[in-house]
């Protein structure tokens, strides 16, 4: 059997099967809680701090006072990471996040407890299971099933209730099973998926939607950030299917698949289906670049 991994929980260090977490705590039963997540690349964490910001964010928006402050979580966030990196293999990365629930307030909805349960865990990227996508390009789905509006809870916040991106990505699973929801938001422009933002690129300048309709991405921003350095028209705005539907190319960005194209839109090819476009492979070289490693190399190896 492999090691087992090691989590942080409040307040101590422990193999994943001996962290347990009450019945009565708020993250579980009413999604009460914030969460972030990075990556390493070769075993160094990406942009933690700035994962760390946005965490920090969405409590304070959640008005979750995690008990600890930002250098606290970061050593604390480094001191778990180190530990699982010494059971893993060279060729592993690992996700790390830092989950923070109200706690264990059993009665009334609003409010929350004094003690909040702080949860700090690391999990394997599954490379092989997504090799093919770098490969094949990506199949979006725009489900029945609309974004949350801004007018209801932020789409900023990353918290535990993702249960509108849940809903949504079954519908689509039952259609495709390797599709990735991406949902509309109420006027119908595309928003947002499962930990993922959408950008089209049209006469070689990238769109993207508005960044107060969805949650910002650190690597939607650091794909940002490299357009601009490469001298690559961007536009936030909103995009309607036909902008989707005429688009060049499309790809999103995810904090793990970090820049990966997109062959297909509800069946449809995108261009002539071929992946990656020209635009998506220039910012795929620039984020290798920058990450210090080839990150479509890190899953194609593993194509049979």
């Amino acid at each position: 059997m492999s090691p087992e991994l090691v989590v942080y929980l409040n307040g101590e260090i422990k193999p994943e099967s001996r962290a347990c977490i009450s019945i009565r705590d708020r993250g579980f039963l009413l999604g009460d809680a914030g969460f972030d997540t990075t990556r390493t690349f070769a075993h160094k964490p990406f942009k933690l701090v700035e994962h760390l910001d946005r965490l920090y964010d969405s409590l304070a928006y959640l008005r979750i006072d995690p008990g600890l402050s930002r250098t606290e979580m970061f050593d604390l966030s480094m001191q778990v990471l180190e530990q699982n990196l010494r059971l893993v293999s060279a060729e592993d990365e690992l996700w790390v996040t830092q989950r923070v629930t109200r706690g264990s307030r059993v009665f009334g909805l609003a409010g929350g407890s004094e003690v909040p349960t702080v949860l700090i865990e690391c999990m394997l990227i599954p490379f092989e299971s997504r090799a093919w996508m770098f490969r094949d390009g990506i199949e979006i789905i725009t489900p029945s099933v609309r974004r949350t509006p801004p007018e209801s809870i932020s789409p900023r916040v990353k918290s535990h209730n993702y249960l509108n991106l849940v809903l949504a990505d079954l519908e689509v699973k039952t259609n495709n099973p390797d599709a990735f929801a991406v949902l509309l938001d109420v006027n119908g422009n595309l928003c947002e998926g499962d930990g993922s933002n959408i950008f089209v690129v049209k006469d070689g300048a990238i769109q993207t939607p508005k960044w107060q309709y969805v949650l910002g991405g650190i690597s939607r921003a650091t794909a940002l950030e490299l357009a601009r350095g490469l001298d690559i028209e961007i536009h936030e705005a909103d995009i309607d299917l036909f902008d989707a539907y005429t688009a060049d190319e499309m790809f999103i960005t995810s904090t793990s698949l970090c820049t990966c194209p997109v062959s297909k839109l509800n069946g449809t090819l995108i261009k002539d289906g071929t992946v990656p476009g020209p635009i998506t492979e220039r910012l795929q070289k620039a984020y290798s670049q920058l990450v210090g490693l080839d990150v479509v190399e890190q899953y194609t190896r593993w194509l049979q």
